[in-house]
């Protein structure tokens, strides 16, 4: 259904026009709860569940009146949307109240420093950055303090208080002079040389197999779908990605990446040469639950693992919370689940309430750079319309005792329980249901060797879960997608305020995709649109 007839279409016209051969080109023209509505060739509203929820950004639904009140609020008596470089006491409410949230679920009390912004993927951006500043700063002070040292050396040496131990030159391949001068210039400019080498190297980082960081010129070098990052690989820093569950690729990783840096120093009257380890490993990232990658959660151990090793290694972590925070899995954090804690944070989507675009990135205070609020900023971000929106969804959050998280957990039970049975009942046809509380994955078998045509070629094409998506829309009524990065899974994200009667209706859905499925019968699927 076009929303408008006989217009040229502008907006991104090749996907509008993919849109229509699955039968999701389809304008919605109102949202109320766990509820969007199509309208009709006559006219009438069409109810439509919507189990896509914003790509995880509705945990509380489609215009919930607490937060429409909140917002007509703000309208109504003239609060200024965008008065940057001033005071801003919401935003200061806001972080404030999400380190109250952290510290309780992490059990500690150290701060985390805020930076706002409009996206998800911009807070990525900003997460890298600072840690990129992070790593910079410490990395000078350690070779500033090398060529102090040296220095030092050098000087004692030349004042006859100190003699270079034979092994540095060896250890250098620096020829030993003869004769009176500088003996030690050859020592320091090669030592100088080699550093300067070492500092040189670009920063790499570490995100896992599978994992979604975003679109952006960093952001999507991070992001393990090829097909997103080939495109750009020469516009931003190189991402290892890490095998889920293979921690010992993580010291091979720390190995091809180390390196020395090289001093000198004086020690009873003889120079004797110093060796600091160096890595480039800038910061790690990773998503609790991989929500593109097909919602695979992290495991226990693996998370400790890899806490163990970025620790050892004084390598940040960077916990995308995007889509899988904010109460969607029972916490705030879904990384508090796993006991997963993180030198940088990273929130948005339903931060916003589903009006306001919001994210934050969040800084452990031992980590954090004053001097990148000089250095980074967003005309739109910290603005006094959605600070105050995200104040309001975290107080429904907490409200009753946090019975948002609860329900969060209990609904997602339930809808867990309804795929299982739905899996148990065609085993052939579903692999695996995968997930945690309002976060859930359905993974179909492979298909590429389907009987029918059209299943077979939408596997070929990489639309597989798209087609099946459409006759989920069309036939039923039901809105979702398949995970960017695994087609063959479908995603739902509702809201918490997800009924039995709606679950009742997504398990008749998916019975009746899995018929088609398991009888090779492409041609009853409701696409494309007529």
């Amino acid at each position: 259904m076009n929303s408008e007839s006989g217009a040229t279409e502008l907006a991104e016209p090749n996907l509008r026009a993919w849109l229509t051969t699955i039968g999701l080109d389809v304008e919605y023209v109102r949202g109320a709860g766990n509820t969007l509505f199509m309208r009709g060739d006559d006219g009438a509203e069409i109810p439509v569940i919507d189990y896509a929820g914003g790509y995880g950004a509705l945990f509380f639904g489609h215009n919930h009146p607490v937060i429409t009140a909140r917002a007509r609020e703000l309208l109504d008596t003239g609060t200024p949307v965008l008065a940057q470089f001033s005071a801003h006491p919401q935003a200061s409410r806001l972080v404030l109240e999400l380190n109250r949230i952290i510290h309780r679920e992490l059990g500690d009390t150290e701060p985390y420093y805020a930076t706002f912004a409009n996206s998800g993927a911009e807070a990525v951006e900003a997460a890298v950055k600072h840690a990129e500043l992070d790593r910079v700063s410490r990395l000078s002070a350690v070779t500033g303090e090398l060529e102090a040292a040296t220095a030092r050396a050098r000087s004692a040496v030349l004042a006859g208080e100190a003699a270079v131990d034979p092994g540095v030159w060896q250890r250098l391949g620096v020829p030993r002079p003869a004769g009176d001068g500088d003996a030690v210039a050859d020592l320091v400019a090669e030592i100088a040389r080699r550093n300067a080498v070492q500092t040189a190297r670009p920063p790499v980082f570490l995100a896992l197999e599978g994992g979604f960081h975003g679109k952006l010129g960093t952001s999507v070098q991070l992001t393990h779908n090829e097909g997103y990052r080939a495109p750009f690989q020469a516009l931003a820093a190189g991402a290892r990605f890490v095998p889920r569950e293979r921690p010992e690729v993580l010291k091979d990783i720390l190995a091809e990446e180390s390196g020395t840096l090289l001093g000198l120093a004086v020690t009873g009257g003889g120079v004797r040469l110093v060796e600091r380890d160096h890595h480039t490993l800038c910061a790690f990232l990773v998503e609790p639950i991989q929500g593109e990658g097909g919602i695979r959660p992290l495991s226990e151990e693996f998370a400790r693992q890899i806490q163990e090793f970025s620790a050892a290694a004084g390598c940040p972590i960077v916990v995308d919370e995007i889509q899988s925070g904010m109460g969607r899995v029972g916490r705030l954090l879904a990384s508090s689940h796993l006991g997963l804690r993180a030198d940088y944070y990273v929130l948005a989507k339903s931060l916003g309430g589903g009006l306001a675009k919001a994210a934050v990135m969040l800084v452990r205070g031992s980590r954090y750079r004053q001097e990148f609020e000089l250095v980074h900023s967003s005309t739109f971000a910290k603005d006094g319309f959605s600070c105050p929106i995200a104040l309001t969804v975290l107080e429904l959050l907490e409200a009753d005792g946090g019975r948002a998280y609860t329900l969060a957990l209990e609904r997602g039970e339930a809808l867990a329980g309804m795929l299982e049975s739905v899996r148990a009942t065609f085993p052939d046809v579903v692999k695996e249901i995968r997930g945690r509380g309002l976060m859930l994955g359905l993974e179909f078998h492979d298909q590429s060797g389907s009987t029918d045509p059209l299943i077979r070629d939408a596997v070929a094409s990489g639309t597989f879960g798209y087609l099946i998506a459409g006759h989920l829309l069309q036939a039923h009524r039901i809105r979702t997608f398949p995970t960017a990065s695994a087609v063959s899974t479908l995603r739902f994200e509702p809201s918490v305020l997800l009924t039995d009667a709606e679950i009742d209706r997504l398990e008749e859905a998916l019975t009746d995709v899995c018929a088609i499925l398991r009888g090779q019968t492409g041609k009853r699927l409701a696409i494309p649109v007529a």
